[in-house]
């Protein structure tokens, strides 16, 4: 009978049962929420025996149900967060200094200054729990199916909404994605023995939006359940992917979307997902630019839940991906982290995450971030070349990077706080750079997307000037899955996209239905 950390946040004991029944005497172990479970067995619970030992199972209750019974963790209760203006979070003054602050069960998105909100945490709460508790609580949560846990987002439930009901809580496991190493690409084409991809486009609807949308979505359905606020709808302005994620969780939860999707510039595989998916798809003359500006109108007028990352709620999801790498190193920390970036809230995102990680005692230092920027939509780098000076806002140019296609970013503040923090750096990406570096990459294994290409050319351009080094350990953020660009890809191996020469184009080789021909062509291929 010993301690050990359980999936529901506290510590419990393991009894181990010796069943003389069984040849291998395996233990069966009963966390305190399987106690609930065990006594009410006359309810329906059936016990069998397999080849793994004793199972017990109830049959008529379902993992909502099992969380709706659990004991809630100790101390949970003084866990909180709340809404505070952005500015106040950037002078880096204590929390509890700050005159305005608003619950999460507000209908806000910005301060009384017209700035930004952000999610802070009371991280004096927290901190009662040590850092090998933190540790040992999201490493046994991994991979589990109790509800929510099971989710790479909701593993880590007390650092993103610790005060929503688990009932309330949207998911569909997203997030645990892979982080592999690229050993061929990284050797053979960079020179670099520690370079891994954290393929954040493994999830549910393709993209790392997954994470945040999980966050916002189940915020409105515990706004919407209890009466909080009238909210008809949620909805977004989108160049794919984010429209893709909203629209898959609202039709999870029961809640109409609308999204308003630039007119002829995203991919055909992101647009009939919001459509399958029954949201209200708006197609509109303009880019995402402009899409922003009338979502924030038409959320101001109706009873519509802003689901861009104006809304800090997603940012509270996304930045469990920076989390998730830190575990996967065994909570060590990269040397560099390189993300693409458009709107910049995954950049804050992934700083948030680092940081709060950092803050807590569970690492003692921060990655130095790379932000990845197309050259047709780059402000940022614009403004990081002239030393953060002089930001301004560009007209951003068409890109195949389509989803980070924006040159006015509502996070531009956020991200050069974080890049400033960390020592972080900007670079850019033309259209050959990036595709090249994509299909570069796809001949090691890979199956990139555009801002992939954006990220790996950026790496390739560091590289190249010595800023890092061969044996730094380095990740590169994937941000989408390849197969949302499959249009781009058969485009650049057909050498069919103008202005790009396609250098790693392999088109298919048309052959007769003849043996010797067959023969030839391989010989060839072959020698």
């Amino acid at each position: 009978r010993s301690p050990c950390p359980s999936a529901d946040g506290h510590f419990t004991y393991v009894a181990a049962v010796l069943l003389t029944s069984t040849p291998s005497h395996l233990p069966l172990t009963l966390h305190s929420h399987d106690m609930m479970s065990s006594s009410t067995s006359k309810m329906g619970a059936s016990i069998r025996m397999s080849s793994r030992g004793v199972q017990v199972r109830a049959q008529s209750v379902d993992i909502r149900e099992q969380a709706r019974r659990r004991a809630p963790p100790s101390k949970s209760e003084l866990f909180n967060a709340k809404f505070l203006p952005f500015e106040h979070v950037a002078s880096g003054q204590d929390m509890a200094l700050c005159q305005e602050s608003y619950s999460l069960d507000e209908v806000i998105y910005r301060s009384a200054s017209g700035g930004l909100l952000d999610v802070q945490h009371d991280m004096d709460a927290l901190k009662i729990y040590g850092p090998e508790y933190w540790k040992a609580l999201f490493d046994e949560r991994v991979g589990k199916t109790s509800w929510p846990y099971g989710s790479g987002v909701w593993s880590k439930k007390e650092w993103i909404l610790p005060g929503i009901d688990d009932e309330d809580i949207v998911s569909m496991f997203e997030g645990n994605t892979n982080l592999f190493w690229a050993e061929r690409y990284g050797k053979e084409c960079l020179g670099m023995t520690d370079l891994w991809v954290k393929q954040c486009g493994n999830t549910h609807t393709g993209s790392f939006k997954d994470l945040g949308m999980t966050v916002l979505v189940s915020q409105v359905n515990r706004i919407r359940k209890k009466g909080l606020k009238t909210l008809s709808a949620v909805g977004c302005a989108s160049t794919g992917d984010t429209s893709a994620a909203l629209s898959a969780y609202c039709a999870s939860a029961g809640i109409p979307s609308i999204v308003f999707l630039p007119a002829d510039k995203i991919s055909l595989a992101q647009l009939v997902q919001p459509i399958a998916n029954g949201s209200l798809v708006l197609s509109i003359d303009t880019d995402f630019d402009g899409c922003m500006k009338l979502i924030r109108e038409v959320t101001a007028e109706f009873p519509i839940y802003l689901a861009n990352s104006l809304n800090s709620l997603r940012i509270e999801g996304q930045k469990t991906a920076a989390v998730e790498i830190l575990q996967q190193f065994d909570w060590q920390v990269p040397d560099w982290v390189i993300i693409p970036g458009g709107n910049l809230g995954n950049i804050y995102a992934f700083y948030k995450g680092f940081k709060q990680a950092k803050d807590l005692g569970l690492t003692d230092k921060l990655p130095r971030m790379v932000c990845a920027q197309a050259a047709n939509a780059n402000p940022l780098y614009r403004a990081y070349v002239n030393g953060y000076e002089n930001f301004e806002p560009v007209k951003a140019e068409s890109t195949f990077a389509s989803a980070i296609q924006i040159g006015d970013p509502v996070s531009i503040d956020r991200a050069i706080l974080a890049l400033q923090d960390c020592d972080g750096i900007v670079e850019e990406a033309t259209e050959e750079e990036l595709l090249d570096a994509a299909a570069r990459a796809d001949r090691t294994g890979m199956f990139n997307c555009p801002h992939t290409g954006v990220a790996l050319a950026a790496l390739t351009k560091l590289r190249e000037k010595g800023v890092i080094s061969p044996s730094d350990r380095t990740v590169v953020v994937s941000t989408a899955h390849g197969l949302k660009f499959s249009q781009t890809k058969v485009d650049y191996h057909a050498s069919e996209i103008e202005g790009i020469t396609s250098q790693y184009a392999n088109p298919p080789t048309q052959v007769k239905a003849d043996f010797g021909a067959v023969a030839d062509v391989l010989r060839k291929h072959i020698n």
